[in-house]
Formats: C-alpha cells, structure tokens, sequence
C-alpha cells in the first residue's frame, strides 16, 4: 500500500496584510479586545434629550419605577362607569357575551301561480 499525503489548499483570494482595510480591522479588533472601542453616536451631556431623560428617570424613581404617560383617569365618567359596570358582571359571571339570539320564525315557500316564481310566506 501507498501512503497518500494530503496537502492543504486555501480557499479564496489571498489577504494582503498591509492594505489599508486589513490594517484598519486590524486595530480595530485591538480595540475591541481593550475595550477602547465605542460604538454609535456620542452622548452630549448637557442637551435637552439628556436632560429630559434625568427628568423621566427622577420621576420613575419617585414613583416606584413607573411613570404615568397621558391623561389623567376620571372614575366617574360614563365611559369609566361603563368599563366598571362590565367589569363587575364579568367577576360575577352574569356577563352575556355575543350577538343577542333572534327570534325564529317558520317560513314558508310556495310557487306562483305560473308555477316558476318562489313565493316567501311568513306566518
């Protein structure tokens, strides 16, 4: 038996390690492992967004964590009393749900006199 040797190939166009693009993912990837590298747009400390985001994040921290977005709730409005009426009789299962059920009455069909009409007949 022959012992076969297999060589290697790479696949692919060859790199070249001085290009510009191979340099700058070079230090990039240095930056990456230091930490140094930022990512996005920089924050402006100071500008209006960043002062409304204190302002939301002070508000959240007076309320438990949660700030309140729109208007107030007024209780004793008819949509509210509506909302709570329907609330109580779906807690107490009496809540009728669908389409109200409609009388059904029989009806007839007859022929015309030329025997080739359908005549509806109710009672």
């Amino acid at each position: 038996m022959k012992k076969t040797v297999k060589k290697e190939v790479k696949k692919g166009r060859p790199v070249n390690p001085t290009s510009n693009r191979q340099l700058r993912l070079k230090e990039l990837e240095e930056k990456r492992a230091n930490g140094e590298l930022k990512k996005g747009r920089p924050i402006v400390e100071g500008s209006k967004r960043q002062q409304r985001i204190a302002e939301l994040a002070a508000k959240a921290e007076a309320n438990g964590g949660v700030v309140k977005k729109g208007r107030n709730i007024d209780p004793t409005s008819k949509r509210q009393l509506r909302l709570a009426e329907l609330e109580a009789k779906r807690a107490a299962g009496t809540l009728k749900r669908g389409r109200p059920s409609t009388k059904v009455e029989d009806i007839e069909f007859e022929l015309d006199s030329d025997g080739e009409t359908v005549v509806m007949v109710a009672k």
